[in-house]
């Protein structure tokens, strides 16, 4: 890791709040200053405010490239992650940065950091030092190799690589490095627990063919955008069709720094929930939100929270009284067919809305286009299909 003068460290301390493309242009009025490492660090510092918050307020605390920055977990989500597991040794096969590590590693008494790039390794060493995380002993290894001679521990954590050799993001597991469906039977003989993190683009369904082990799914999202898929798997539970079918997925939403409470379901409750269609759209409008979605708790959501489906395909819940359900919340103020005189009537003297298609052939694009609508406003407009494939138009106002 490049040594700083006290010079290059004063001006950092001095322009934190800086733009750093201001600052590059005054290059020449800084001789002294290492201007291109005081951008790293600079840069580095006001992403991990927004991201990071505990390390950015460790002023001895040094940053890499702005890729790792980028890739790197967010607290919000390391702590989460950290939450769900505890033990005496822990390690950390796939370390980057070392964000994940530094959280889940207080639940531990001993652990042990891989990562192969050795600029990352020793921006690890001084990171975990300023942070006072002593316990944690860093490894420029190969994390496959660390694994063949490793002793086992109570809880394993990889984060495969999601960016071919050209850069470009994977989602399925065969594609990220390494290959955890290649790994699995190593993984649990040497971890009592294994955690891993995956793409949220990746479809559940796969990776419950392709892992044997799972015991559970966790999706979670911060303000409503999903980050992660988080996959436990334990020796102790090979998975047969039935088994997989049985375990239990996590829809956990973050907002706020405060964690809701998470909506759990098994596949097999989803696929035996009895769902009752609303003949109409009643006086309130529900939206799932994105992690209900992405695991597909569709008529499950009905059952539980009273509510009524629209169409099988439409994901959008009605009821004539409010409930407090896990996603938006709306009142319905119109219900329009997509006639001229109808369109007229509901959107008269309106000229922007939020405008969200669910189940519909139009793009969102294409309709905006079509009913001349900016976006925003206090207007939410809602194009979808009812049970009898009945195409329409909801207005709302947001609850």
């Amino acid at each position: 890791m490049k040594r700083l003068s006290s010079e290059t460290l004063a001006f950092i301390h001095a322009h934190w709040g800086d733009d750093v493309r201001v600052l590059a242009l005054q290059a020449k009025k800084y001789p002294e200053v290492d201007m291109l490492e005081a951008a790293v660090q600079i840069a580095g510092r006001q992403v991990a405010e927004r991201k990071i918050p505990s390390w950015a307020k460790v002023e001895s605390v040094r940053y890499p490239s702005h890729l790792s920055m980028e890739q790197c977990s967010s607290e919000l989500t390391a702590r989460y992650k950290a939450s769900l597991i505890n033990g005496e040794t822990f390690a950390d096969l796939t370390g980057g940065l070392g964000v994940d590590c530094s959280f889940i590693s207080q639940r531990f008494r001993k652990a042990d950091y891989v990562e192969r790039q050795n600029s990352l390794c020793e921006l690890a060493v001084h990171n975990f030092a300023a942070l006072g995380l002593r316990h944690i002993h860093v490894h420029c290894a190969d994390g496959v190799s660390y694994l063949s001679q490793m002793t086992p521990v109570d809880c394993l954590f990889l984060d495969p690589a999601r960016r071919d050799s050209y850069g470009s993001k994977t989602v399925a597991i065969s594609d990220c490095e390494p290959d955890i469906g290649i790994l699995e039977p190593v993984l649990v003989e040497k971890g009592r627990k294994v955690m891993i993190k995956l793409s949220p683009m990746l479809d559940i369904a796969k990776a419950l063919q392709v892992l044997k082990h799972i015991t559970q799914i966790h999706i979670v999202a911060v303000h409503n955008e999903c980050k992660e898929l988080i996959i436990l798997l334990e020796k102790s539970v090979e998975k047969s069709d039935y088994i997989g079918s049985e375990v239990c997925i996590y829809c956990k939403q973050i907002v706020d720094n405060l964690l809701i409470p998470p909506f759990v379901f098994t596949l097999s409750e989803e696929r035996n929930a009895m769902c009752e269609y609303a003949d109409k759209v009643e006086t309130y409008l529900y939206e799932p939100g994105v992690t209900l979605l992405k695991a597909g708790a569709y008529r499950l959501l009905a059952l539980r929270y009273g509510v009524k489906k629209l169409h099988p395909n439409s994901h959008l819940y009605t009821s004539d009284h409010q409930v407090d359900f896990p996603g938006r919340q709306f009142q319905v103020e119109a219900v329009s067919g997509f006639g001229k005189k109808e369109l007229k009537t509901l959107l008269g003297g309106v000229e922007k809305a939020n405008l969200t298609v669910r189940n519909f052939p139009t793009s969102v694009t294409e309709l905006r286009k079509k009913l001349k609508l900016k976006e925003g406003g206090e207007i939410y407009l809602f194009a979808t299909t009812l049970k009898d494939e009945e195409r329409v138009l909801i207005k709302c106002s947001k609850i």
